[in-house]
């Protein structure tokens, strides 16, 4: 028997799978099921026992919860533990993306999420109950060399590879990761599930944000105490008066959608003037850039301390495009593109890749 693993189960497909195979490959396994209180129904305990144990938690929440975390065990064969991670949520991840629209950017939360409560939080909480890693359904992959320095790699299935998402992870956080489906296709992974009856409870995506209902953003935001939504203007790159938006909140850079400013050809959101409250607009070829800035940067392992060929992914959805990496500081580079990139934006992640791996990747700056 192998030494205790812990795998973060969410109730989709990709951690049941991911629980299934570490079993199949003679893992002691225990499950962790971190509570965001995001959730449909309220959460307020750290572990199962002391939920079973209250007598303050309304009896329908109980219900919910212990068979949501019941059916996941039966199907395993695993024991789970539930933590709150509610507070460590709200204060890493949804007030750091209520902070970055304010200042006008647009937010990755899911990078954030994976560094400070998934590898963070969770992650701690599994070494405490004396696991040595924590197993994830993402795909990605891990590897450690010769001198135990440990490297992020892309999952194999180039259609679902999320180890963009990986890219704030540090050495020891890597050194706890585990990621059973980095060698698979998705199509692979439900193939697997299907035919070991394994019954996801939750659908959504890992790449949508959890806490965010339909992801209507601007409802989300508006509903926060902290956040008022303040009316100004909309004018093109020249400085002409065009209009006037509903809240820089509710744009972002590519945006076409909601401008509603009629003209020969289709107006583009630009850029955001966060300081006068400008939304400023301008044509699809106004959107080019041949470099961006980026910031708080994470190396993975060791930082280049000259200009590099490397490839950069600007955003989830953007494919990886020939780049030169200048650093200006520690933490600091600048981005040159072999060929103009559309809707660089503020706030997005960028990550560095020398082939499949992940060198680094830190925080597009205006």
């Amino acid at each position: 028997m192998k030494q205790l693993t812990a795998i973060a189960i969410s109730g989709g497909v990709d951690s049941l799978t991911a629980a299934y195979l570490l079993k199949k490959q003679g893992h002691k396994l225990i499950g962790i099921h971190f509570i965001t209180g995001y959730e449909a129904k309220p959460f307020y305990h750290k572990n199962i026992k002391d939920f079973e144990n209250s007598e303050t938690t309304p009896s329908s929440t109980k219900d919910y919860i212990c068979q949501k975390v019941s059916k996941l065990a039966e199907q395993l064969g695993i024991c789970i533990e539930i933590i709150d991670c509610s507070a460590e949520f709200k204060k890493n991840v949804v007030d750091n993306f209520i902070q970055t629209y304010k200042a006008g950017k647009t937010p990755n939360p899911c990078m954030v999420c994976n560094t400070s409560i998934k590898f963070g939080t969770v992650l701690d909480f599994a070494r405490k109950m004396g696991a040595k890693h924590i197993a994830t359904g993402h795909y990605a992959r891990v590897i450690k060399d010769r001198k135990n320095k440990h490297h992020l790699l892309k999952g194999i299935d180039q259609q679902k590879d999320q180890s963009y998402f990986l890219a704030l992870l540090k050495q020891k956080q890597l050194a706890g990761a585990c990621f059973p489906l980095g060698d698979l296709t998705k199509s692979e992974v439900i193939k697997i599930s299907k035919g070991k009856k394994l019954k996801p409870i939750v659908n959504r995506e890992s790449q949508d944000i959890c806490f965010i209902k339909d992801n209507n953003y601007g409802y989300f935001l508006e509903q926060q105490q902290s956040f008022k939504p303040k009316p100004g203007l909309i004018k093109d790159i020249k400085g002409n008066l065009l209009g006037e938006h509903r809240g820089l909140h509710l744009y972002t850079i590519g945006q076409r959608k909601g401008i509603n400013c009629p003209a020969s050809e289709p107006y583009y959101v630009v850029s955001i003037d966060i300081k006068h409250n400008i939304l400023i607009v301008g044509s699809k070829k106004d959107l080019l850039l041949k470099e961006c800035k980026v910031i708080k940067i994470n190396w993975i392992n060791q930082k280049p301390t000259s200009p590099i060929k490397i490839y950069a992914r600007i955003r989830y959805r953007h494919k990886a495009v020939e780049a030169s990496l200048l650093p200006i500081g520690k933490q600091t580079a600048i981005v040159r593109f072999k060929n103009p990139q559309s809707a660089i934006t503020p706030g997005q992640g960028a990550v560095f890749y020398k082939a499949d791996e992940v060198i680094g990747g830190g925080w597009i700056e205006s």
